[in-house]
């Protein structure tokens, strides 16, 4: 119970990541706020929860829990929804921005020739909504002189794939992870941790839904890596426990690939 009296805010956490990290943070003792833009998005890949909703399961936990939907590339909204938090629960200790992905992939992705609506949509539901969100929550957090912020990166964000497709999500994420660096410097002197997580192949109930648990998948992607299996959202939610309790006290400013050795350096 590690997080006991915390109170953590994680985006996008309705169904698949997300809703791991808010699990992981609930069973570490904190009462733990889920954003979604559809707190029923889990039904859409037919992700199976333990209760009607995710802030049920946390609840069922014995946790405090609210659900606030809320799109988290519109600034007045982020700010209602740390309002919200902060008017009902009286603090924010955690914030895990794991909102984001690369949606709408049908459309040209290529480095050369992607349409600037797709670039721009690209960018704000992985990176503007991030920056958005960290800077209301900084407000609290530097107020208090404590807190933890975990942003969600990939790691399609720190290397080139060596071709040119997916370079709006590639992009995005690669700025993910500058801004975490640079948010980190900022509020290193208010007691602020702020790190970065770099996913991998992960078994997400959206991944396992477009193909990828199927056998000709597996067969194709597990022997390029390292640890010769691919990823679950819980391998991510152990390593934001690491990144929001004492374990990480003197850790600022890094991105943590979670890839199984995918992305080697």
């Amino acid at each position: 119970m590690k997080l006991e009296g915390k109170v953590a805010l994680v985006t996008g956490g309705a169904r698949g990541l997300g809703r791991a990290y808010v699990l992981r943070l609930a069973k570490l003792g904190a009462d733990v706020v889920v954003n979604d833009i559809d707190l029923q998005g889990a039904r859409q890949y037919n992700e199976a929860l333990g209760a009607p909703s995710v802030p049920a399961e946390v609840e069922a936990m014995g946790r405090r829990s609210l659900g606030i939907e809320a799109d988290v590339t519109d600034q007045a909204a982020v700010d209602r929804m740390v309002q919200q938090v902060l008017d009902t629960f009286g603090r924010l200790d955690i914030l895990v921005t794991n909102a984001g992905g690369n949606l709408r992939s049908h459309e040209d992705q290529m480095a050369s020739t992607a349409t600037e609506a797709h670039f721009r949509y690209i960018m704000d539901i992985n990176l503007t909504g991030t920056i958005l969100c960290c800077q209301a929550a900084s407000r609290p957090m530097k107020a208090q002189r404590s807190g933890r912020i975990v942003t969600v990166a990939s790691q399609i964000g720190l290397w080139s794939g060596r071709d040119g497709g997916g370079m709006p999500y590639k992009v995005a994420k690669a700025a993910v992870v500058h801004y975490t660096r640079v948010l980190a410097a900022e509020l290193g002197p208010f007691g602020v941790n702020v790190n970065s997580i770099a996913p991998g192949l992960i078994l997400s109930s959206r991944a396992i839904a477009e193909g990828r648990n199927e056998p000709a998948a597996r067969q194709a992607l597990e022997p390029q890596i390292p640890l010769r299996r691919l990823g679950w959202p819980e391998d991510c939610a152990k390593v934001v426990e690491f990144l929001v309790t004492d374990l990480s006290d003197y850790v600022t400013g890094q991105v943590l690939p979670v890839c199984g050795g995918y992305v080697a350096f």
